[in-house]
Parts: structure tokens; C-alpha cells; sequence
């Protein structure tokens, strides 16, 4: 499966579509003028609560490897296969029967004057870059 990640900004607005584990990360100044990092998004993975309950509805089956016990993933019902580590995802096709979904999560926010710039990335990026 791939992931994306997609903002649009309209004036003050922005609105941010999260498929996966891509991310949409903030660069804002805090009270003190220091830069930080806030993220816009959520990783969709399949232990997140309303996620996990989607693909077990659909009879899709989550659970870690004993080699990666922090890296859930979605398998078929009667296979340890393919063990994807999304819940959502665009071109999977073997795993969109149970339960793995394309439809994004949106989220909105107001900018303000302290709002510099927004980092959109995969996570292969993110995991070499410690604030994202």
C-alpha cells in the first residue's frame, strides 16, 4: 500500500487529508519565540482503537510479530499475510476486504501569525528526522 498526505491551503485555513503513516508536521513559534514542531496529523495505524475495530469488523486480523512487537499490522483472517503496518492505504487490493480503507482523515486549522511552515512527509523521512 502507499500513503499520502495532502494540505490545501485556502487564506488562514488549512485542510489536511492523511492516508497512513505519512505525516504533516507544523513549524510554529511557542511563548518564548522558540520554533516547534506541531503535528497535524495522526499516523493511521491498525492499533489505533477505531481503526483495529474497523478491520476486525471486516474480519482482517491485528497483531505484532515477536521480532517487531511495537509495529502492529493487518493480516488477512486465515493467513499471516501480508501484515501491512497501516490501516489505511491507496492500491492494496488484497487487504481492502478486510477492512483496509483509502478514505482519508481530514483535519482543519486556523493559522496564525506565529504559524511559519509545514513539513509534509513519508515516514522514511520522518524517522531519520528526530521533531517530525
Amino acid at each position: 500500500g502507499t500513503t499520502a498526505v495532502t494540505l490545501i491551503k485556502q487564506g488562514p485555513d488549512l485542510v489536511v487529508g492523511n492516508v497512513g503513516d505519512s505525516r504533516a508536521v507544523l513549524g510554529t513559534r511557542d511563548h518564548d519565540d522558540s520554533l516547534i514542531a506541531v503535528q497535524l496529523t495522526i499516523d493511521l495505524k491498525p492499533n489505533l482503537p477505531k481503526e483495529e475495530e474497523r478491520i476486525k469488523l471486516r474480519k482482517g486480523r491485528v497483531f505484532s510479530l515477536k521480532n517487531e512487537p511495537d509495529v502492529a499490522r493487518v493480516w488477512l483472517p486465515n493467513s499471516d499475510f501480508p501484515g501491512l503496518a497501516m490501516a489505511r492505504a491507496f492500491g492494496d487490493f488484497c487487504l481492502k476486504d478486510v477492512g483496509l480503507i483509502s478514505v482519508p482523515d481530514v483535519s482543519y486549522r486556523r493559522l496564525t501569525e506565529k504559524d511559519e511552515f509545514v513539513v509534509l512527509a513519508t515516514d522514511g523521512v520522518r524517522h531519520m528526522i528526530s521533531y517530525l
